[in-house]
C-alpha cells in the first residue's frame, strides 16, 4: 500500500533528488536515489533498516520522519544535516508527508533535495528561514528568556564553551536541553566541526553500542565497516541525551572511551584515538538518577565537571508572558497572521498552568490557537480545554514527599490518560478529549505502559 503512494508524489514534485518510505514504525520500505554524486547509499543499503539505522547521527527528535510519525503531522522544506551510517554527509531540505488509511497514519513519505548543489539549480526555490540558511544549529542568542536564572545559564554556556570540559545538562521535558547543548558548541572553537547528537532512550542498548563505537565488517551477522557517533563527531562535540536512559553495561563503555579518549570499534582490536567534547543531558534529578542505579556513580562525575540545571517554565512566570509574545510574533511571519495577543483570560489561565511540557508545550498551544482562532486576539475558546479544565487546587491530589516532581508530574498525565479512555469507547474520541493527535496517544499509552484492555478492571 506505501509503495502506491510513490508515484503520486513524484507527479508533485518535479525535482526529487531522493525519496525514501516509511512504515509506521520507521522502518524503510522503499527508497530511490536519484543523485548518487552526492549520496552513495543504494537500495539495498536502505531497505528494511530502521531510518535511524540508516543516519545514526539523527535520533527522534532531530529526524523528520520520526517526528512525523510521532506528532502525527506532515513537516515541510526542512533543513537536515545527514550522516549515514557509511560515513557520509548530506545537507538536504526534507518534505515528509504522512499516509493514512481510514485515518490511520501507516507511514511516511520523506523527499530530499540536496544543499549541496541546488543553490546551481536556478529551478529550484528553497523555502527555508533566512537562519536555517546560514546555520543548522541554536546559538546563545536563541535562547529566549526574561528570567535572571536563564540569562545566567546563557552566562555559563559561554564560560563552558572554551574549555573541553564535559558538561551535564539537567531539565525537564520540553525545557530546551539540545538547544543549550547546540549554544554550548556554537560558542566553542569547535562550531566548524560537527555536532553529532544521540538520544539514548530511542534506541535499544544492543544497537546503540555499535551506533556509539561502530562495526567492523563480519564483527556479527549483517554488520559492516561503519564509524560510529565518536569518530563522526571527532574534532567536534557530541551531545548524549538522556543518558539515564542508557543501559548500565554501556555506561561503562562510556566512561572508558571518555578517559581513554580512544574507542574500539565492535568487533575490532585497533583503538583508535578521539578528541571530542561530551555533553550530556538527563530529564530527572541526579539524585533520583544515582539512588535509582540509573547512572553509574563514577561515570555521573567524569560527566557533570559542569552542570547546568534548566529550571522548569514553571519556576519562570515572568517568561510565560515574554514567550508568549515571541511565538505570536513567530507564528505570524511563518503563517502570514496579523495575530497582537492573547486576552485577560488566557493570560490567567497561562500564569495559572503548571506547563509539565515547559516551553514546547506552550509553542504547541500557540501553533494550535493561530489555527483555530479567527480574531486578531487569542481567546479561551482557541485553547485546548485540558490547561483550563484541570483543577488548580485538588484536594484529592496526593502528594508523595518520595517521589521528584518530574515523577508526579508523570504519574499525573498517566492518570489524565487513563480518565479519558475509561471515559470514551475509543482511542480516537479519548485523543479529541485530550486535544492530542491518536498518533501521540499512542505513544504516551507505550510511554506510560497502559495497556486498553485491562483499563476497565483497574
Amino acid at each position: 500500500m506505501l509503495r502506491r503512494y510513490v508515484e503520486q508524489i513524484l507527479s508533485i514534485y518535479n525535482y526529487i533528488d531522493g525519496i525514501l518510505v516509511t512504515n509506521n514504525k520507521g522502518i524503510v520500505e522503499y527508497y530511490t536515489n536519484y543523485r548518487p554524486d552526492i549520496n552513495n547509499l543504494k537500495e539495498k543499503d536502505v531497505v528494511g533498516k530502521h531510518v535511524l539505522t540508516v543516519y545514526p547521527t539523527l535520533n527522534e527528535k532531530t529526524s523528520s520522519v520520526m517526528r512525523a510519525l510521532k506528532t502525527g503531522k506532515s513537516i515541510f522544506n526542512e533543513f537536515q544535516s545527514l550522516v549515514s551510517y557509511k560515513g557520509q554527509t548530506i545537507n538536504a531540505i526534507n518534505s515528509t508527508l504522512l499516509i493514512k488509511h481510514n485515518e490511520d497514519i501507516i507511514g511516511v513519505v520523506d523527499v530530499s533535495r540536496y544543499v549541496d548543489d541546488c543553490y546551481q539549480r536556478q529551478d529550484i526555490v528553497l523555502s527555508i528561514k533566512s537562519n536555517e540558511q546560514k546555520k543548522s544549529l541554536y546559538t546563545v542568542d536563541d535562547i529566549i528568556t526574561d528570567s535572571i536564572k536563564l540569562n545566567n545559564i546563557k552566562e555559563k554556556i559561554k564560560k563552558v564553551a572554551q574549555t573541553d570540559s564535559t558538561v551535564l545538562i539537567y531539565g525537564e521535558t520540553g525545557t530546551g536541553k539540545e538547544l543549550v547543548a547546540q549554544s554550548i558548541h556554537t560558542s566553542s572553537n569547535r562550531k566548524s566541526k560537527r555536532f553529532v547528537s544521540q538520544n539514548c532512550a530511542s534506541i535499544p542498548s544492543t544497537l546503540l553500542e555499535s551506533i556509539l563505537f561502530g562495526t567492523v565488517k563480519g564483527s556479527y551477522t549483517g554488520a559492516e565497516n561503519r564509524p560510529g557517533l565518536f569518530e563522526l563527531a571527532n574534532g567536534g562535540t557530541l551531545f548524549l541525551d538522556e543518558i539515564n536512559s542508557m543501559e548500565i553495561n554501556v555506561q561503562a563503555k562510556i566512561l572508558k572511551a571518555i578517559e581513554e579518549k580512544k574507542i574500539t570499534r565492535i568487533g575490532g582490536i585497533e583503538p583508535i584515538d578521539t578528541d571530542v567534547k561530551i555533553i550530556s543531558a538527563i530529564n530527572e534529578e541526579p539524585s533520583v538518577c544515582l539512588k535509582e542505579k540509573k547512572l553509574r556513580e563514577d561515570l555521573f562525575y567524569r560527566l557533570s565537571v559542569v552542570q547546568l540545571d534548566l529550571p522548569p517554565l514553571r519556576e519562570r512566570r515572568q517568561d510565560v508572558n515574554y514567550l508568549t509574545k515571541y511565538f505570536i510574533d513567530y507564528f505570524n511571519s511563518k503563517m502570514n497572521r496579523n495575530i497582537i495577543d492573547i486576552s485577560e483570560d488566557v493570560e490567567d489561565i497561562f500564569q495559572k498552568y503548571s506547563w509539565p511540557g515547559n516551553v514546547r508545550e506552550l509553542k504547541n498551544i500557540i501553533e494550535g490557537a493561530f489555527n483555530l482562532t479567527s480574531s486578531r486576539i487569542i481567546q479561551k475558546k482557541d485553547l485546548p480545554e485540558y490547561i483550563y479544565r484541570i483543577p488548580v487546587n485538588n484536594s484529592n491530589f496526593e502528594i508523595n514527599e518520595d517521589i521528584s516532581l518530574s515523577e508526579a508530574v508523570k504519574n499525573y498525565e498517566k492518570k489524565l490518560i487513563i480518565n479519558a479512555i475509561k471515559s470514551t469507547e475509543k482511542l480516537t474520541d479519548a485523543a479529541k478529549k485530550l486535544k492530542i493527535t491518536k498518533q501521540n496517544l499512542h505513544y504516551k499509552m507505550e510511554k506510560y505502559e497502559i495497556d486498553k484492555n485491562n483499563i476497565y478492571f483497574q
